[in-house]
């Protein structure tokens, strides 16, 4: 079959070689002039399953009620006031429930570990280069009342056979050598062994060269999409600034940009902005610098080493679609970083950058079919896009070729919406 991919992030791209892997002639369209220029541009650098949670948890219109106060705060909240911010934020507040919480984080996990799968044999085929570690990630608690809090997580990671190590302040410094000369700013962390770090943006480029050279994938960029043509219940052409662009079946991966694209459709897809920052600076002294991933509890900033680079990424802005970068939320970013690992990098030469995760309010992406035959919506994953990459792609590739995924993924799609 002929496929259509709308979107050439991490996601898009993935789609694009499991789609190929299976013998269709795929074609992807993005406004950019090269593959994850957007959001996987330069996100925290993690593959975290064992992270996999979502925002909507009990206890959490409380706790934001007391980021917003804070100086450095993790949430910033400048909502512009319309119909789709309100539906979504009512949405994320009904899931802030015990129960739906286990519900929605099982999708979560069920799809992160099989996705983390489903890379590796992908890194074990492809060889691809991209500042891959296997160092785990490293959660840092500042206060002994954050270590406290722990329980709840270590029994889901401890149900779902995660392996974690809660760790005193001496198993960090072992974990992470730089954090020696900071001691005092943490009593302790919950570590996962399994969860990978590495550069989106190269790992998502390396894999549209390959799909280009290996697997005859046509990647059409500069190309503004401009919608969607439907006609009898399918999909018959995406209309473009360069003319229409047919195919048998279509795939929607534009992140935050999905909902505006099926709205004329009749269709509401709940996916919002949230915009997340980052900074990327220099190593200049080694063995100050961190050798996997921090995440650093109190802000809820991850601290990554990218090679000869460290990555400072995090908050959650819920402001709309803008991509203004105010200098308080680098200063929170240079905060973190520079208060556990003082020295470790030139953050005068850092790089700044802001990007609009696509966030549903439960937290799970939205993958598999729609009401209209031929068009398959991979959306949806906010903070955890490339950590499920490769299994939405596998699973969007599966489906569309008539054949049954490895997991459940009747749960995944737009239907449970309602």
């Amino acid at each position: 079959m002929k496929i259509a991919i709308l979107g050439a992030g991490v996601i898009g791209v993935t789609t694009a070689h499991y789609l190929a892997r299976q013998g269709h002639e795929v074609t992807v369209i993005d406004r950019q002039t090269g593959p994850a220029l957007e959001t996987s541009f330069a996100n925290a650098g993690e593959i975290s399953p064992g992270y996999s949670s979502p925002w909507a948890a009990p206890g959490i219109p409380a706790k934001a009620v007391k980021w917003l106060f804070m100086r450095h705060a993790p949430l910033i909240l400048h909502p512009q006031i319309n119909a789709p911010t309100v539906r979504w934020l009512l949405a994320l507040l009904r899931n802030c429930t015990s129960s739906r919480y286990a519900l929605n984080k099982a999708r979560m996990v069920r799809l992160a570990d099989y996705s983390q799968v489903v890379q590796t044999e992908l890194n074990e085929e492809l060889g691809l280069e991209y500042d891959h570690r296997t160092q785990g990630t490293l959660q840092l608690f500042r206060t002994q009342k954050q270590l406290d809090g722990i329980y709840k997580d270590t029994e889901v990671l401890r149900e779902g056979g995660v392996p974690f190590e809660v760790l005193d302040q001496d198993g960090c410094i072992r974990a992470e050598p730089g954090l020696k000369a900071t001691r005092d700013l943490f009593v302790g962390g919950l570590r996962l062994p399994r969860d990978e770090t590495g550069d989106c943006f190269k790992f998502t480029n390396a894999l549209a060269d390959h799909a280009t050279a290996a697997q005859g994938v046509t990647f059409q960029y500069g190309t503004t999409i401009q919608g969607l043509i439907a006609e009898g219940g399918r999909i018959t052409g995406v209309k473009t600034d360069k003319g229409v662009v047919t195919a048998d079946a279509y795939v929607l991966a534009l992140g935050s940009y999905s909902p505006q694209m099926v709205k004329p459709l009749g269709m509401t897809l709940p996916v919002y902005p949230v915009k997340g920052y980052s900074i990327t600076a220099p190593i200049i002294d080694e063995p100050a610098a961190p050798v996997s991933t921090i995440m650093d509890e109190s802000y809820k900033v991850a601290i990554t080493r990218l090679g000869d680079r460290i990555r400072v990424g995090g908050m959650a802005e819920i402001s709309g679609y803008n991509n203004v970068l105010p200098e308080q939320r680098r200063n929170t970013l240079e905060h973190s970083v520079g208060s556990l690992f003082p020295g470790a990098g030139d953050l005068k030469a850092a790089s700044y950058w802001s990007g609009l995760r696509p966030m549903t309010p439960d937290g799970t992406p939205v993958i598999g079919k729609t009401r209209l035959d031929n068009l398959f919506l991979n959306t949806g994953h906010g903070t955890l896009g490339w950590t499920m990459a490769c299994g939405s792609a596998r699973v969007i590739a599966d489906l569309i070729s008539g054949q049954t995924p490895d997991i459940e993924t009747a749960d995944l799609g737009i239907a449970r919406y309602g």
